[in-house]
């Protein structure tokens, strides 16, 4: 019998962490590590029987990695406070754990809340690597969608875990606009060069793709949303990118004289 743990990071997830905590009440242990909760989200988890740590936020990366760090047990299941494992996975979960794993990290397809509705279970899922030997696993460090990598065999779990992200278009909207933000650090630090030409290719690529073969439109006129707010979130990643570029090349060169000071924010070079 392998012993797992659960490794969880809260920062003011009173809404959505009971249905999480359900879901996972039967492992032999769940970690909570908070970045100093306001709401009530350390007295759920301590009505759990939760182990609880409290940090300030280190980011993502850091932050799970110090969840992960801090776990008693070799396996770990690392899930957002947002989301929540199905029965059938939870069922999955604990028959490998009963049995033994047979590889050194496992992938798990994720449901998606699209605003008002589920996703149909026949919109095609993206899987992420949850579920692994901690030994052999590190936080990849990225300004937006940290990931764990596995050095070993990965392989693939069948049920889903569902995600309670994307509670309405406001939210979408604001998460879009700080990812792409975020997502220039990275795109700069790796030496990627603009191209105009790619804010006009890709955002209705971008749109198919999503739409038609991830079967988008399976869920009605949210999937239709989503699959515009996912072209235009591409869309901004790469005019932020080419506008620091722009900012960089000119500065203020173009404006008039004596305008005055824009307050653009011209970060150094990495």
């Amino acid at each position: 019998m392998t012993k797992l743990s659960v490794c969880i990071t809260t920062f003011n997830n009173a809404r959505t962490l009971p249905a999480l905590l359900e879901s996972v009440k039967w492992a032999d242990e769940i970690m909570v590590l908070d970045s100093f909760s306001t709401d009530e989200t350390m007295d759920i988890a301590r009505r759990y029987g939760c182990r609880t740590l409290q940090q300030t936020f280190q980011g993502y990366a850091r932050q799970k990695q110090m969840a992960i760090d801090n776990t008693a047990h070799p396996w770990v299941l690392l899930l957002d406070s947002d989301e929540v494992l199905s029965t059938p996975l939870a069922k999955e979960i604990q028959t490998l754990m009963r049995t033994g794993p047979d590889a050194d990290g496992y992938e798990m397809p994720r449901l998606e809340q699209q605003f008002w509705r589920m996703n149909h279970p026949r919109t095609r899922m993206n899987y992420f690597v949850r579920l692994f030997d901690k030994a052999k696993c590190r936080m990849k460090e990225m300004t937006v969608h940290e990931s764990p990598t596995v050095d070993g065999a990965i392989k693939r779990l069948h049920a889903p875990f569902y995600h309670y992200g994307e509670v309405d278009i406001r939210v979408k909207v604001e998460k879009l606009n700080a990812y792409s933000s975020a997502s220039v650090a990275d795109k700069v630090r790796k030496g990627r060069a603009p191209s105009p030409w790619i804010l006009v290719v890709y955002p209705p690529v971008y749109f198919l793709r999503t739409y038609l073969f991830k079967r988008n439109f399976l869920n009605g006129w949210s999937g239709f949303i989503t699959s515009v707010l996912g072209a235009c979130y591409v869309f901004l990643k790469y005019a932020k990118l080419y506008e620091y570029h722009q900012q960089r090349r000119f500065g203020t060169s173009l404006m008039p004289d004596n305008a005055p000071d824009p307050g653009w924010k011209q970060p150094d070079r990495p």
